[in-house]
This record gives C-alpha cells, sequence and structure tokens, in this order.
C-alpha cells in the first residue's frame, strides 16, 4: 500500500476521527480483517462476521501493530468511524488506484476463477511487479484488500470477481475499473440467487464487460456460447480464447501424461510454443488458455507466455491438492467449493490420476443449485459410476444422499454418512495402500478435514 495519512483516509472514505491523537500518522500497510493478520504500520477493518465482530478484536489489533481502526462506533483505540465498513474500504480501495494506475484485470466465471488467477500472476509476475488476489477475496470485501496491497511499483493488479447475485459486478468494477475483462464460462454455481437458468447466470457474469473501456480488452471463452453471446455488451476489442479453431489464442495437440497433468501447443497470434502443465486435469487447459489470453493482450508472446506456464505451480489450497501417503495412497483434495461443473472435471480429473489403481470419492453436497439440487446430485451419483469408481462415501443428508442413490443403482459401493467425523473414520478404514481418494464438497460441509486428516494419516 502506498503511504496515506489517516487524515488522507479519512477524507478518501468519509470517515470521522475518533480517538485519533495523531491525524497525520502514516498507514504504510495493507488493510486487515482478522486481527491475527495485521502487519506493522497497517490498517484494520472492523467488520461484523457470522462467528464474531471485528469490533472486539480492536484493541489487539491496535496493539499488534495497526495504526487505527477503520470501524462502524468507536472502540476506545484510535478509529476512523463510517457507517458502512465495506462500503468505505471500497471507496478507500478506489482512491488508491486513481493514485497508482496500474492496468487492472478483472476475471470471472463459474469455476476455475482461482486456479485461473494463480497462473496468470506467474506468468506476469515474470515480467512486471504484479499484485493478485489472495486465496479467494474476490467479494466486496476481499477485492478492497486486494487493491489496497498494490503500491507504486504495482504494473498489473490481477482481481479476481466472484458474483452470486446481479449486481455484483457492476459494484466491484465500480471500485476497480478494470481494463482488460476475461470470462471463463458460465455454469451453475450461485443460481440459487440469480435466476432459473444460464442466461440468468451470463447476465449476471456479463457485467464485467460492460464495465470495460473501448480502448480495452474483452477477453471470451470461444467454447462457452453463453460467454460468447457476451461480445454485443463491450465496446472493448474482443479476443476469444478456446480449443475452438476460431480461437485467436487456442491449445492444438493437447494430450495428457500418466499423471493427468496436460501438455498442449499453445497458438496465439505472435507464434506458437510448448506448454507443460504441472497441474492435473484435461480441464485445466482451458484455465491456462484464459490465463494465455490474458498476457497477449498485454503484448507478451507465445514462448514468454508458455514458459511462464510450465512454470507455474498450484498455490491455492483445496482445489486438486495432492499428497502422495507413505502407503501409496494418494489424497486429492478438492473440498474448497463444490458446483455441478468443477465437480464434473474433479471426478474426471481424479479418475485420470488413478488409472488403473482402486478409487475412493467421498462426496458432500453443492450448494445454491436451486430446484433443480436433488436432480444435479443424482447426475453426479451416475458420474461416479460411469467412471467407474470402486468406493463412494456420501457425507450429510439430504441431496448427499441423492448421489448415493444414483451411483447405488449403477454398481458402485456405496456408504452414506452422516457428518465429517464419520466420514474420516470410514474412509480410514477402508482405504487400501495404492487407492486413489477424491475429496469434494461445497464450503460448508466442511471436508477439508476430511482430506487434510486423510492425506496425514499413516505418518
Amino acid at each position: 500500500m502506498i503511504p496515506m495519512t489517516l487524515d488522507e483516509i479519512a477524507r478518501a472514505c468519509g470517515a470521522s476521527p475518533h480517538d485519533v491523537p495523531d491525524p497525520g500518522a502514516l498507514v504504510t500497510a495493507p488493510a486487515a480483517v482478522d486481527s491475527r493478520e495485521v502487519a506493522p504500520g497497517g490498517l484494520f477493518a472492523a467488520t461484523a462476521g457470522a462467528r464474531t465482530d471485528g469490533h472486539d478484536h480492536a484493541a489487539a489489533a491496535v496493539a499488534a501493530g495497526a495504526v487505527a481502526v477503520l470501524a462502524a462506533r468507536p472502540v476506545g483505540v484510535p478509529a476512523l468511524v463510517v457507517d458502512d465498513v465495506r462500503l468505505a474500504l471500497g471507496l478507500l480501495a478506489r482512491q488508491l488506484l486513481r493514485r497508482i494506475g496500474p492496468t487492472v484485470i478483472g476475471l470471472t466465471g463459474s469455476v476455475g476463477k482461482t486456479t485461473t488467477k494463480d497462473l496468470l500472476a506467474q506468468v506476469l509476475e515474470r515480467h512486471a511487479a504484479t499484485v493478485a488476489t489472495d486465496r479467494s477475496y474476490n467479494n466486496e470485501l476481499g477485492l478492497p484488500l486486494t487493491v489496497l496491497r498494490a503500491d507504486a511499483a504495482t504494473r498489473h493488479l490481477v482481481l479476481e470477481m466472484g458474483a452470486s447475485r446481479k449486481g455484483d459486478l457492476t459494484y466491484l468494477t465500480g471500485i476497480a475499473p478494470p481494463r482488460i475483462g476475461l470470462v471463463l464460462n458460465v455454469g451453475t454455481a450461485h443460481l440459487e440467487r440469480m435466476g432459473t437458468g444460464r442466461a440468468d447466470v451470463a447476465e449476471a457474469k456479463g457485467e464485467l464487460v460492460e464495465a470495460l473501456p473501448a480502448d480495452g480488452y474483452a477477453l471470451l471463452n470461444a467454447d462457452d456460447p453463453y460467454v460468447l453471446g457476451m461480445a454485443g455488451r463491450t465496446e472493448a476489442q474482443i479476443l476469444l480464447y478456446g480449443r475452438s479453431p476460431r480461437a485467436r489464442v487456442r491449445a492444438e495437440r493437447v494430450r495428457m501424461d500418466e499423471r493427468a497433468r496436460t501438455a498442449f501447443e499453445l497458438v496465439t497470434p505472435s507464434g506458437r510454443a510448448p506448454v507443460a502443465l504441472d497441474l492435473i486435469g484435461e480441464h485445466q487447459v482451458s484455465n491456462a488458455l484464459a490465463a494465455a489470453a490474458v498476457a497477449t493482450a498485454l503484448g507478451l508472446d507465445a514462448a514468454e507466455i508458455a514458459d511462464g506456464l510450465t512454470a507455474a505451480r498450484r498455490r491455492s489450497a483445496g482445489r486438486l491438492q495432492i499428497t502422495e501417503r507413505p502407503d501409496g495412497v494418494t489424497v486429492v483434495d478438492d473440498a474448497y467449493n463444490a458446483n455441478p461443473e468443477s465437480m464434473r472435471a474433479g471426478l474426471r480429473a481424479a479418475k485420470a490420476l488413478a488409472g488403473a489403481r482402486r478409487t475412493v470419492a467421498v462426496l458432500g453436497g453443492m450448494g445454491q443449485q436451486a430446484d433443480a439440487s436433488r436432480a444435479r446430485h443424482a447426475e453426479v451419483g451416475r458420474l461416479v459410476a460411469g467412471l467407474r469408481f470402486d468406493v463412494l462415501i456420501t457425507v450429510g443428508a439430504g441431496d448427499p444422499l441423492a448421489t448415493a442413490e444414483a451411483a447405488r443403482s449403477s454398481g458402485v459401493a456405496v456408504h452414506a454418512v452422516e457428518d465429517v467425523t464419520e466420514a474420516i473414520e470410514l474412509a480410514t478404514a477402508l482405504l487400501e495402500p495404492g487407492d486413489v481418494v477424491f475429496v469434494k464438497a461445497s464450503s460448508e460441509y466442511g471436508l477439508g478435514a476430511c482430506a487434510r486428516a486423510l492425506a496425514t494419516a499413516n505418518q
């Protein structure tokens, strides 16, 4: 973050100072919403969450080095008081961007955002100072926190932009107006809040391209008809990417090795170059091409992009994270979140990784699937059977039982348990040396704990 005085911050977000002995005190480190992550010289933003209220930790944050607290009420330590802390963070982030002027790259999609963001950051940071979204901080709170990590040296600001309802991307692009907008795909994530079908999701995701300037770039997935349909919603230059021959950034000669890692020949307007990804699953080709399209729009040539993609490694936990146990069991942790598209991609990647080895799936539910939820969970069960998984453990009542019923009727050995503890105990008992176990669910099911327990067993 560029240094700003408390007075400057207060004016940027319309705050009233309380218990501030020195309005000229400098904030020199980024903002944080977790008092345990406060950096000396930083700003602590006190927000009320589902489990805790940040205002209760204000004193601890200042003791840890925060210069002041951005708060909704006086807290007994130096504070800048506002009506809405989230809105104030957005205003502050917008002001910072006006001062430093990096190229803002916004990316959205139903699946693959975090992996694509991680790949893109690793390609770009080889050439210029780059700041990218940490973890999946892609909402009205997380995006400003990312922006506030940028400083005068930052040239590329890669912002993952999530949308759980219409209007979300309009708000986020108002904070950080993008020059480059990347749309990955349109699936069924957050369908419960967006409408009744993919067209509603596409309407929400397309808010990103509507925010682009005429001299910007809209990078659209040529393999997704809903994304292609967004071309008429922007005045920016269109650059298509994908497997389709019409894509200017595309993959040819795609192949997969014995570890389910993909390789391909990258084709861009500047030429061709070989790419070998260190990520499992053929779906990663689309993520890599999306990153390549952004890099192309920024002027990198095919060889530079291919080198960056080949050198890139997984950065975010819980997304096809592989652990090899001493007994030969391979744990594939994809438990960060789930929707039908990511569930299909993950199951196929795990099966490709396994080859002829025995496979076990530990699956919870997929949230926000609206009226089609039970049918979509049953589809997952049929896919488990179609891919010939040997064992399925479903976790939780309700929709996961639809997955269990569909798989059982197709001949899979199915076990249904009520909670994570039971899943850990059962999977531990059923796993045999050499097995591949795949763990996935929406985040509220907490199956990340199951994946971590299985990964560290027998060590």
